[in-house]
């Protein structure tokens, strides 16, 4: 879905700028604001902004890169069941929940932690989610909680939203415990994310569900996610696991969360 951008984009020359910590700025009606690229909520509440800035400027492949991914390992793998029921775990505006029918996914619900995000979604995208929470999944409430447990969830996505702190591992866990077990979990993680140093966490806790069998690793794909403001390819890994089993608190105490 294309939306006209009703502001100026103004994207500067820098040499040499931080994922995440790049800076872009808008003009509308005399005004000039920065913005950084993470800052979803405000880039959400401006109609087309997303799309323009990191699908036509950026380039941005991953909600496509994902799903194509998960595509392939289908194979009607679930269509015993009707097809795939997806939670999709930082839905943002409805993207990746837009590629997910493309791919014939029958039922899709969206979980974000900022209420922009599902405005931006009911306004860009309406009818893509079955249902759309706005909601922490550190600390879901009762109502949710038990919604997300008897919905028949057999995929889980998570797109572009690993590692920045967007998504914790703790969160991580909580939408992965929700998918029954052997259904399918597509995600997508910065290539240095995958590294032996990575601070972040979710090396460890995808090494630690590898090994110890809580998840089944079935295709892995390095590729382009978007271009930084700095004109340098980001590379990331996408990824589509088997689920065996739950990951416990005490795997999570292993690996330090």
């Amino acid at each position: 879905m294309s939306t006209q951008l009703e502001c100026k984009l103004d994207i500067p020359n820098i040499d040499n700028v931080c994922q995440g910590e790049e800076i872009f700025a808008i003009e509308k009606d005399g005004k000039r604001e920065e913005i950084r690229v993470h800052e979803y909520d405000k880039i959400y509440n401006i109609p087309g902004l997303y799309e323009h800035l990191f699908y036509d400027k950026l380039k941005c492949q991953s909600p496509k890169v994902v799903c194509s991914l998960l595509e392939q390992q289908l194979n009607g793998k679930l269509s015993g069941n009707g097809g795939i029921s997806v939670l999709d775990l930082g839905a943002g505006n409805g993207m990746v929940g837009e590629e997910l029918k493309k791919i014939g996914a029958k039922e899709v619900i969206g979980i974000d932690i900022i209420k922009e995000a599902e405005t931006a979604t009911e306004r860009d995208r309406p009818g893509i989610y079955e249902k759309y929470y706005t909601a922490d999944l550190t600390n879901l409430d009762d109502d949710v909680e038990r919604d997300l447990a008897n919905s028949g969830l057999n995929c889980l996505t998570i797109v572009a939203a690993l590692g920045f702190e967007d998504i914790p591992p703790e969160a991580f866990a909580t939408g992965y415990n929700f998918v029954q077990p052997s259904g399918l979990i597509a995600f997508n993680i910065k290539e240095s994310f995958v590294n032996e140093g990575d601070e972040t966490g979710f090396s460890r806790l995808i090494t630690k569900m590898l090994d110890s069998g809580v998840m089944d690793l079935k295709a892995k794909e390095r590729y382009c996610h978007r271009y930084c403001l700095d004109g340098r390819p980001l590379y990331y890994y996408a990824m589509v696991g088997e689920k065996k089993t739950d990951i416990t608190q005490d795997l999570l105490a292993e690996i330090g969360c």
